[in-house]
């Protein structure tokens, strides 16, 4: 708590301190903009005065004098502004970032809106993805794709115990690292807030070019020498005039085959908008020192080869488009082109740079993608000092944790618990009344073990797990399109559910069963409890139920493999009062009838 509160007031003091620097900046700005009408209308009242009164001379070097110094004060005002525009994102990233730590969901940015897998063991069930969802705590990408990857590693359904291990050292180097996740962002918040989607981009590099006409460029070129070397001799009287026959042959097979090339400018003006989004993060991730951070240098490596940098490639791109930019002046382009062919240089290599480009871009968005799912779970340790890294172990099948809470319960609500499962076959029963907790406790260990196989920070003092399949069955909904009634739709996800848990090949399975068989009447359900729960016990795997069946606690009695667990609350003053405490043994207690009474209901007897 004490490191939470610590740097809670470090980022309270940060924003602070950028909110002083903008006033300063804002201020200074409306004095420079006053600076510049005073400067305006003096040179404007001196010019009228030499105008009438004062020789010719002395009328130009007012001119002169006032343009300089007005353009000095105008560019001072411009640095001022781009410097206070850079403030104002910063400002924004960190409050964002506070927003992130006390859970101000309405300022935090969502991911883009993407439905569900229906079927999924649980991205439905724990709140994994959507608005105020795991997902959306967590996302700090810029590309579309970068948060795809952090939204896969939260629902992967088999994690492997090499790559989480690889992305928890990766993250554990990154955590320290604000600046270098902060100052990514800012670089692209500089170009544009709209998310970029990378593969877009590569399908328009990779597609087939229309002017790939490779023998059309050394024609071109040959006529255009010929032309000036006819011209040239024409011109020193040593040839009879030959040149215009061959100049119009030249024309006009330029003119054939100009449709080709029709595109060239629309082609350079989409590649540098596109480069530009990506230029301030490609040329960042160039030059910045790694020092000792050796698993991120690994990481990025592909940015330091010295034939496929993005700083060489980029300027090749700024000449290419410059050289394109010549030719929109009508005079221009006929001239350039009657020397030499211009645009089909232009075209030419073009094309070659969108063929170099795109042998390199797959790489360096690979990379970035996979960098912004990190740098996303990095800010979330960040954030969050007092969560630990999980430890991960392959040759043993159980579960530990103390302390444990939920990530998305802010902190002064959130109450931690102890609990572990030892063997494979085991189950956890939790009984209590209504609001006492148990729903929560289930989310809570099924959204830890998410973060955990994704290689994050877990909300717990300790976590040891194994390598499990996560299945779980707490949120089921009724399906009208496909004329499903709730109880069959529970039916259908438990059938699911025990067919993954009998699956002996697979790992093992973690299953998590919030009230069972709710949909239907107390006698049938009871029997049906009663014989799924059998069917559970000694199985590839282990994991919590959820009930109000009272009932359903005695076949601990017969099965050693089954664990009860209650959560209980207290009455006081005519108000209901939960410790949200996990307990031992099977719940003494119950509250349906007081809850109604309390809020008013009519309660028999």
């Amino acid at each position: 708590m004490i490191k939470r509160l610590t740097r809670l007031r470090a980022l309270q003091n940060q924003i602070l301190r950028v909110e002083n620097r903008l006033q300063k900046m804002e201020k200074l700005s409306r004095r420079y903009s006053l600076i510049r009408l005073l400067i305006f209308l003096s040179a404007a009242g001196l010019c009228i005065l030499a105008t009438y009164f004062l020789p010719d001379l002395f009328f130009r070097i007012t001119i002169g004098l006032g343009v300089i110094v007005f353009n000095v004060a105008a560019y001072y005002h411009r640095r001022l502004e781009r410097s206070a525009k850079r403030h104002r994102l910063w400002l924004q990233i960190k409050l964002t970032q506070l927003a992130r730590m006390q859970l101000d969901w309405a300022a935090i940015p969502a991911p883009a809106e993407q439905p569900p897998e229906r079927d999924h063991s649980f991205e439905i069930d724990l709140n994994i993805t959507g608005a105020k969802s795991l997902h959306h705590l967590l996302d700090l990408a810029i590309t579309v794709e970068g948060s795809d990857r952090l939204k896969k590693w939260l629902l992967a359904t088999t994690p492997q115990l090499s790559e989480i291990r690889q992305r928890q050292t990766r993250i554990q180097e990154i955590t320290p690292l604000a600046r270098f996740r902060d100052k990514l962002r800012l670089g692209f918040m500089e170009v544009t807030n709209e998310p970029l989607e990378g593969k877009k981009f590569l399908t328009w590099l990779t597609q087939k070019n229309l002017r790939s006409h490779s023998w059309l460029l050394p024609l071109f070129s040959a006529l255009a020498f010929l032309n000036l070397a006819l011209f040239i001799l024409n011109h020193l009287q040593l040839i009879p005039k030959y040149w215009p026959f061959t100049f119009f042959a030249y024309a006009a097979l330029y003119l054939l085959y100009a449709e080709n090339i029709a595109s060239i400018f629309s082609e350079a003006l989409f590649l540098g908008e596109e480069l530009g989004k990506l230029k301030a993060i490609l040329v960042y991730l160039e030059i910045y020192p790694y020092g000792r951070n050796k698993n991120l240098a690994g990481l990025c490596s592909v940015f330091k080869v010295s034939t496929k940098r993005p700083s060489a490639q980029l300027k090749q791109i700024r000449i290419i488009a410059t050289a394109i930019g010549l030719r929109m002046n009508p005079l221009m382009r006929i001239l350039l082109n009657a020397i030499m062919p211009w645009d089909w240089c232009c075209a030419c290599f073009l094309d070659k740079q969108k063929a170099r480009l795109a042998e390199s871009l797959p790489h360096w968005l690979d990379v970035c993608f996979e960098l912004e799912a990190l740098n996303s779970l990095a800010n979330f340790s960040y954030l969050n000092p007092a969560y630990t890294f999980p430890e991960i172990v392959a040759d043993d099948n159980h579960l530990q944790a103390r302390q444990i809470g939920h990530p998305l319960i802010p902190t002064e609500h959130r109450v931690g618990n102890d609990f572990s499962l030892q063997n494979l076959g085991e189950l956890a029963m939790v009984t209590g009344s209504n609001m006492s907790g148990k729903s929560t406790f289930l989310r809570t260990l099924g959204i830890n073990l998410s973060l955990a196989y994704a290689g994050g920070p877990v909300c717990a003092n300790h976590l040891q797990t194994s390598l499990l399949r996560l299945f779980t069955s707490l949120n089921v909904n009724d399906s009208l399109s496909d004329g499903f009634s709730f109880f069959y739709a529970e039916v259908r996800r438990l059938k699911a559910l025990l067919e993954a848990l009998q699956n002996a090949s697979a790992s093992p399975l973690f299953f998590l069963i919030d009230e069972i068989f709710k949909g239907t009447n107390n006698r049938e359900r009871l029997i049906g409890s009663r014989a799924y729960v059998r069917a559970l016990v000694g199985q590839n795997g282990f994991g919590v139920i959820s009930t109000h069946d009272l009932e359903l606690t005695t076949l601990a009695e017969a099965f050693s493999q089954i664990h009860n667990y209650h959560f209980r609350e207290e009455v006081v003053d005519g108000k209901m009062i939960f410790d949200y405490k996990l307990r031992s043994g099977p719940c003494p207690t119950t509250n349906a009838l007081k809850i109604m009474q309390l809020a008013g209901l009519p309660v028999d007897g």
